[in-house]
C-alpha cells in the first residue's frame, strides 16, 4: 500500500494522538477481534482491514517509532521510503530472507541503496478539512487553515548537522549505505547484502547532530495560510494547494494541503449539480386567482406571478439562478420552484360557509356524485 493511500493510524484504531499506551492497546484488541478473518471467513475486505490494524499497532506501540511517526508521518516509520519489498521465509532450512538471496543472483537488493535513500524525495501531502454554508459553496470564500507540519529544520538547513559541522561518510560501509555478510546455508557459502547497521543504510554518520531538529533535519511547526474556495465547490470534494504541505526529505519538493470540503445544509434550499431547488408554499386562493410573490433565490428575493389556476407540484424556473459552474465561473445553473398549496384547517363557520358557496357555484354540491363517476371511469 502506497503511503498516500494509507489511513493515519491513530484513525485506524480510532484514536486521538494524545492515547496513553493503555488506550492503544485497548483499541487494537477491540479493532482486531472485531475484524479478525475467523469471524469473516472470505471477506477480503475484513482481511485488508485486519493487517492494516496490525500494521497501525506494530507502529503505535513502540515508542519509538511512535515518536518517528508523530513528527514526521509515514516517512519516520519506513526505512525504506517505499523503495522496495522484501520477505522472510522460515521453512526446514532455517531461516534467510529471500530478498538477500535474490538481491546477490541478481545483483541488486530489495532494500534499497544508500543512493536511492539520499535522493530526493517529495514530502507527504497534508489533509484537512473545513466546513462551508450553502452560499460560501455557491459563491466562494476564503478560509484560514491551521494546521501541523514538517518543515526544513531552519538551523541545519535539512542537513541534521550542527552549524559549522557536515556529515561523516560511515567506516563501515564506506559509503555505501549497505555489508556484506557470509552465511552458511544448504546451498553452501552465500553472501548476503544488507543494510548497514552503523548508518541505518544511509552511507553518513552525524557526529554532531543539530540542537534544534536532533539530527533529523526537520521541524515540526504551526502553520496558518488564506486558503481560497472557489466559487461552485460541492460537499465532498477536494481543493489543492501545491507546495503546502510536509517538507520533502534530501531536498526533495514539499508535499500538498489537499482541503476536503464539508457544505452545511441550507434552512429552504437543496441542490442538485448547478440547479437550485426550492419548494414555495402558497394558499389556496393564491393557487386558484393567481398572485405575485417574492421567491427567495441565492441573489435574494425575486418577485414571479403565480399563474390563476397553478397546481400543487407545479415548478417553474429561474433562469441563472442557480450554483456557478465551477470551472466557468460566467456560467450559471437555474433555481427550480415547486410549488406546494396549502389547504387551510380550523376554518370559520364563516369562512365554511363561503367555501361551500364556491362549490355550489362551480357545480360541486355533491362531492360524493363527484367521486362515484370517477372512480366508474
Amino acid at each position: 500500500m502506497a503511503n498516500e493511500n494509507k489511513r493515519d493510524y491513530y484513525e485506524v484504531l480510532g484514536l486521538q494522538k494524545s492515547a496513553s499506551e493503555d488506550e492503544i492497546k485497548k483499541a487494537f484488541r477491540k479493532a482486531a477481534k472485531e475484524n479478525h478473518p475467523d469471524l469473516h471467513p472470505g471477506d477480503k475486505e475484513a482481511e485488508a482491514r485486519f493487517k492494516e490494524i496490525n500494521e497501525a499497532y506494530e507502529v503505535l506501540s513502540d515508542p519509538d517509532k511512535k515518536s518517528r511517526y508523530d513528527q514526521f508521518g509515514f516517512a519516520g516509520v519506513d526505512p525504506n521510503f517505499g523503495a522496495g519489498a522484501g520477505g522472510a521465509y522460515s521453512g526446514g532450512f532455517g531461516d534467510f530472507d529471500l530478498g538477500d538471496i535474490f538481491g546477490n543472483i541478481f545483483g541488486g537488493g530489495f532494500g534499497g541503496s544508500a543512493r536511492t535513500r539520499n535522493s530526493p524525495m517529495k514530502g507527504e501531502s497534508i489533509r484537512q478539512n473545513v466546513s462551508i454554508s450553502f452560499e460560501e459553496a455557491a459563491f466562494g470564500c476564503d478560509k484560514k487553515i491551521t494546521f501541523n507540519r514538517v518543515e526544513t529544520c531552519p538551523d541545519c538547513g535539512g542537513s541534521g548537522c550542527a552549524p559549522g559541522s557536515s556529515p561523516q561518510t560511515c567506516p563501515d560501509c564506506r559509503g555505501t549505505g549497505t555489508v556484506v555478510t557470509q552465511r552458511q546455508t544448504m546451498f553452501g557459502v552465500m553472501q548476503t547484502q544488507t543494510d548497514c547497521p552503523k548508518c541505518g543504510g544511509r552511507g553518513k554518520i552525524i557526529n554532531d547532530p543539530c540542537k534544534k531538529c536532533r539530527g533529523l533535519g526537520n521541524v515540526r511547526r504551526q502553520k496558518s495560510i488564506d486558503f481560497s474556495i472557489p466559487a461552485g465547490i460541492d460537499d465532498g470534494q477536494t481543493v489543492s494547494k501545491r507546495g503546502e504541505g510536509h517538507a520533502g526529505l534530501n531536498g526533495g519538493p514539499n508535499g500538498d494541503l489537499l482541503v476536503s470540503v464539508s457544505v452545511r445544509p441550507h434552512e429552504y434550499f437543496t441542490r442538485e449539480g448547478t440547479s437550485v431547488l426550492l419548494t414555495y408554499p402558497i394558499s389556496v386562493t393564491q393557487a386558484i386567482l393567481g398572485a405575485e410573490v417574492e421567491v427567495p433565490t441565492l441573489d435574494g428575493k425575486v418577485k414571479y406571478t403565480i399563474p390563476e389556476g397553478t397546481q400543487s407540484g407545479t415548478v417553474f424556473r429561474l433562469r441563472g439562478k442557480g450554483i456557478p459552474y465551477l470551472r466557468s465561473q460566467d456560467r450559471r445553473g437555474d433555481q427550480f420552484v415547486t410549488v406546494s398549496v396549502e389547504i387551510p384547517k380550523g376554518l370559520t363557520k364563516e369562512q365554511r360557509e363561503l367555501v361551500e358557496k364556491l362549490a355550489s357555484s362551480m357545480n360541486e354540491k355533491s362531492p360524493n356524485l363527484k367521486k362515484k363517476k370517477f372512480w366508474e371511469k
